[in-house]
């Protein structure tokens, strides 16, 4: 068994707490500063970077990447490796003195993440009262009130919910931007509207085109002025002006681009002049590190106010309840474990892009992390990143700690995919029988179980043993399993124990992916008639581990 220090921060054990203060501003400071454990964040860094390096007969992850972290105005960690420039052309490495390292102002393509600063764009719209929420689009773009579109509200565009097909190769299929707008706006439904969530480029295609008809100027107009000018994100910006501090991306023949650096790697993007409501946005860590803690500071940074706190809310308001795991807000994606991983929560907000970029924002903790990688450099058939996004967030939710509810040390399933993890305790009970009682902190992928389970023949088979949880009086039967996530607090769990003499066995079995936090068990206690039958805060030591460890309150030196 192995025991390991956590930090003191207690941020999965509360409930949303509101914005961080508006004043908060950005500085750099060691993860100890801010009460976080250093290993997880330190483990993650090699992660990260260990998606550089080939597999045996396969393709690196990534060429490079430039991850940051950063909680409660502080950026904890911020690590660049790896190459922004690497390959001639999809099959083929350039010299190697041609290869030009990532650095951590280095500007990437941000993909679809773009969309979020259309959303913010279109929210600045309904905050001033130019646009109705649940107004039709076409009371704004008329000409898009056609087959069968009359009824799309502006919401329904903000939360893919709008039944638009998810794409169109306007590059191919059209000669120029005034006809491949046109194409958009004539597109028909392939959902009726509101029916289904269906995510589309379409919408924030159309999105772009609502917020400069209604401002009479460009969208990178618009986002400059509204957006990253107040906020100082001065490496933020469409058609980036010097392609060399740029991350490179694929090697396109189909369009015939060759390798694609320093402008937008999406075929529509580009075909409509590198700015679009759907792609087109290039940025920095930093430069995104200041976009997240300005929403956390709920909608300003250094005394410029891009969003009241009330837009803030609406972006990371559910609008989806309808659709379980198409978690939406308005242009912020809600709640998506699949990169979000142990950060991920009902108020947990972010974006991916197509080119290996991720924002995740965590307002219970007031924390965020940003990973920006070159995956489709050369190439978009070597593979997702999706496992590095995941690792990204895990280590820096780890980092933060939970607290024992009781006592000085907590038992912890650890954070593994694949796996399983077993505590175990003897206890007799007489033949009036008992009650088993424990504290469990639960962050896990619903598929992933903790299970309850007693056994009589010494642990050759063992039986489930249901039992009752308690989350702040609302009391769920279980069968003797159960899972959660997002709650982020201790709850209390009760069971009757069979008499005789036997073992009793919490066990933790994950799959091959997504994971959360993990399980915690604390302040095990069981009686019977005669009396105490087991009080874990005073006998740890009859408890047997398997892939658990005790985690201890002190905190991080």
């Amino acid at each position: 068994m192995t025991t390991t220090t956590a930090a003191t921060a207690d941020d999965f054990s509360k409930p949303f707490q509101g914005y961080a203060p508006a004043n908060t501003v950005l500085r750099d400071v060691t993860p100890e500063a801010v009460g976080l454990d250093p290993a997880p964040i330190e483990e993650a860094v090699a992660q990260v970077r260990g998606h550089e390096e080939a597999p045996a007969g396969g393709h690196p992850m990534y060429a490079g990447a430039v991850a940051l972290m950063g909680r409660d105005g502080a950026v904890v960690a911020r690590d660049a490796s790896g190459w922004a420039l690497r390959y001639q052309n999809a099959t083929t490495e350039l010299p190697r003195d041609q290869w030009v390292p990532m650095r951590d102002d280095t500007i990437f393509d941000l993909a679809s993440v773009s969309k979020l600063f259309t959303s913010i764009a279109a929210v600045q719209l309904i905050e001033e009262g130019k646009v109705d929420l649940e107004a039709p689009v076409a009371a704004y773009l008329p000409e898009f009130g056609v087959n069968g579109k009359d009824t799309v509200t502006v919401r329904q565009l903000l939360t893919h919910t709008s039944g638009f097909t998810s794409w169109l190769p306007l590059y191919s299929r059209y000669p120029d931007k005034a006809s491949r707008i046109k194409a958009v706006m004539d597109a028909p439904l392939a959902k009726p509207p509101g029916s289904t969530y269906l995510y589309s480029d379409l919408n924030l295609i159309t999105l772009g085109v609502l917020v400069e008809r209604l401002t009479g100027k460009g969208l990178d107009e618009v986002v400059r002025e509204r957006i990253t000018a107040p906020l100082g994100m001065t490496d933020t910006g469409y058609n980036p002006a010097d392609r060399t501090r740029t991350a490179a991306t694929e090697h396109q023949s189909t369009p015939p681009r060759g390798m694609v650096w320093g402008e937008v790697h999406d075929e529509n993007a580009w075909s409509l002049g590198g700015v679009a409501g759907h792609a087109g946005v290039f940025s920095t860590a930093d430069d995104l590190a200041v976009l997240c803690q300005a929403l956390l500071n709920g909608g300003t940074y250094r005394g410029e106010r891009i969003l009241s706190r009330k837009s803030v809310s609406l972006l990371i308001t559910n609008f989806n309840e309808d659709f379980p795991g198409d978690s939406h807000g308005l242009g912020f994606e809600l709640d998506q474990r699949w990169y979000m991983d142990a950060l991920s929560g009902p108020r947990t907000a972010g974006h991916t892009g197509y080119t290996g970029t991720s924002m995740v924002i965590d307002f219970a903790s007031h924390s965020f992390a940003v990973l920006l990688t070159n995956r489709v450099h050369p190439s978009r058939n070597w593979g997702s990143n999706n496992a590095a996004r995941r690792e990204w967030a895990r280590g820096l939710a780890l980092a933060m700690g939970v607290r024992p509810s009781q006592g000085d040390t907590t038992w912890w399933s650890g954070a593994r995919d694949a796996s399983t993890s077993t505590l175990t305790a003897p206890v007799t009970v007489p033949a009036t029988g008992g009650r088993l009682a424990f504290d469990v902190f639960l962050d896990t992928e619903e598929t992933d179980l903790l299970h309850l389970e007693t056994s009589g023949d010494g642990g050759k088979t063992w039986q489930a043993l249901p039992f009752d949880v308690r989350d702040r009086g609302d009391v769920t039967h279980s069968d003797g399993a159960v899972s959660g996530s997002g709650d982020r607090h201790w709850m209390q769990a009760r069971a009757a124990l069979p008499a005789g003499e036997q073992l009793v066995r919490w066990r933790y079995t994950t799959d091959g992916a997504y994971l959360g936090r993990g399980v915690f068990v604390d302040d095990v206690f069981a009686q019977g008639a005669g009396g105490v039958l087991l009080d874990g805060e005073r006998s740890s030591g009859l408890f047997s581990a398997e892939g658990w460890a005790a985690v201890s309150r002190q905190a991080v030196a």
